[in-house]
């Protein structure tokens, strides 16, 4: 997931709920439509939950996960990802399996390390951020300079100056504590300081660095830029208190490399009727550096191919054509969703809804929806038909990097609703592995996302923007 979009998004749990507050906009007809669906929806949910493909996309994912491992865009192991995939989703019978190209950044870690010189010698657990520079050779060695807000930055710039920052702030959720990720690195080098050190972005840590993206301000000078453990941040907020002088080196050898043309991977059930007219379910395939991006977001890419999955196994072939896209260069911003969106905008009336699942796939909760408060209220009536897994909740708010432009050009939106009270315990860290994912919550979650897509798709009327 990429922090652009919870600057804009809170988590799921957190957003208003609403039930059936427009039933009046629901034409009696269009009720019984969907009424009409609880046969092929409870289907779904039993071959998912407890049938032949109980566990299937849990498996499928850990297949992946373990094959490839970790995936960051613009990387060779990211295109064998893509490789994979296109042989996993031919093999599954799926239609019109192929890639579509996007540029995408290429930022390559290196070798780096923290250390704490004094007031005894101690190695600092670290990540370097996203888009960081490189430390000189042998390293940069200063005095740190502890401070537990942008503010307090600013007023003590006068103390900055030749120090490396060290942020601990404290967490207020990920949307407002990410800035200190994004843009530590530019408030450090504006007061005159050669490196920040931000506390990782989480509510909780064992001893685990996060990475992310960072931005730099092409009017500021940029200094490297790590993020360190709670813990260790914690450690060095209680010295700079005590008044200990704390000396740390930093070695990075990050790189930012010409950018590279990567891929999208595409499969689709090609509609009945309407063939031209999409769903589109969706999860992006890079993942950061670290970790196995099971989390992250392996789970919503499989929960998305499952969706299609559920609905072939079951022999079924929606009126409109059932689109995946697994996406490139999400973490980098969204890059692959914008080279789709450039390639797809001139179709845009014939994409009935955009749907990303990015946000774990945890125990559901119902689906978070953009649209016309028209379409709101049709989204309303389907939802109900998940209350075999009790994922009835619609809140307003569909949230996705890489669904993003569609939502702003009007197109309607989904993302998945779960339970996300322990996402950002692993979120971008070497914790993002296998062992966070459920099988059980999986197969909640894929029923969920293949109901609500193959309504969609197979209902008569698009819906109304």
């Amino acid at each position: 997931m990429h922090y652009c979009v919870f600057l804009l998004l809170v988590p799921a749990v957190a957003s208003p709920v609403y039930s059936l507050s427009f039933p009046n906009k629901v034409s009696p007809k269009v009720v019984d439509e969907i009424s009409s669906y609880k046969g092929v929806a409870n289907e779904i949910i039993n071959l998912a939950v407890y049938g032949a493909a109980q566990n299937q996309s849990y498996n499928r994912l850990a297949k992946f996960t373990d094959t490839i491992g970790n995936r960051i865009a613009g990387s060779q192991n990211f295109e064998r990802a893509v490789d994979y995939m296109l042989k996993e989703l031919s093999d599954d019978g799926l239609d019109n399996v192929h890639s579509e190209p996007a540029n995408v950044t290429h930022w390559v870690r290196g070798n780096e390390s923290a250390t704490m010189l004094a007031p005894r010698r101690y190695n600092i657990a670290m990540l370097g951020l996203g888009g960081s520079i490189a430390t000189p050779p042998e390293g940069i060695t200063a005095e740190v300079l502890v401070v537990h807000s942008f503010d307090e930055l600013h007023n003590r710039s006068k103390e900055a100056k030749g120090k490396i920052v060290v942020f601990y702030e404290d967490y207020e959720g990920y949307g407002v504590s990410v800035a200190y990720r994004d843009f530590g690195a530019k408030e450090t080098a504006m007061v005159g300081g050669v490196a920040s050190l931000i506390r990782s972005v989480g509510p909780f840590s064992i001893h685990s660095p996060h990475t992310g993206w960072q931005d730099y301000d092409p009017k500021v000078k940029k200094v490297p830029t790590a993020c360190i453990t709670i813990e260790d941040a914690q450690m060095m907020a209680r010295m700079a208190a005590r008044g200990t002088k704390i000396v740390v080196n930093i070695k990075m050898e990050a790189k930012t490399l010409p950018p590279v043309q990567s891929r999208n991977t595409v499969a689709e059930i090609i509609g009945s009727k309407h063939p031209e007219q999409v769903v589109l379910v969706s999860g992006h395939l890079d993942s950061w550096d670290v970790g196995q991006g099971a989390m992250d977001d392996g789970g919503g890419a499989f929960i998305s191919w499952e969706a299609l999955s559920l609905v072939k196994q079951l022999g079924l072939r929606p009126k409109r054509t059932l689109r995946l896209v697994l996406w490139t260069g999400e973490e980098e911003g969204g890059l692959g969703g914008q080279a789709y969106f450039n390639a797809h905008k001139g179709n845009m009336s014939n994409f009935n809804i955009v749907m990303e699942s990015d946000a774990g796939t945890f125990t559901p909760l119902g689906i978070q929806f953009t649209g016309s408060d028209a379409a709101y209220a049709i989204m309303e009536h389907i939802v109900q038909l998940l209350a075999p897994v009790n994922a009835t909740q619609l809140s307003k708010g569909a949230e996705g990097t890489d669904i993003e432009l569609w939502l702003r050009a009007g197109v309607p939106g989904g993302s998945l609703a779960d339970d996300i009270d322990t996402y950002f315990w692993y979120h971008h860290s070497d914790g993002d592995t296998m062992t966070v994912q459920d099988p059980h919550q999986m197969n909640l979650c894929a029923a969920a996302w293949a109901v609500v897509s193959y309504i969609l798709a197979d209902m008569e009327d698009m819906l109304p923007r």
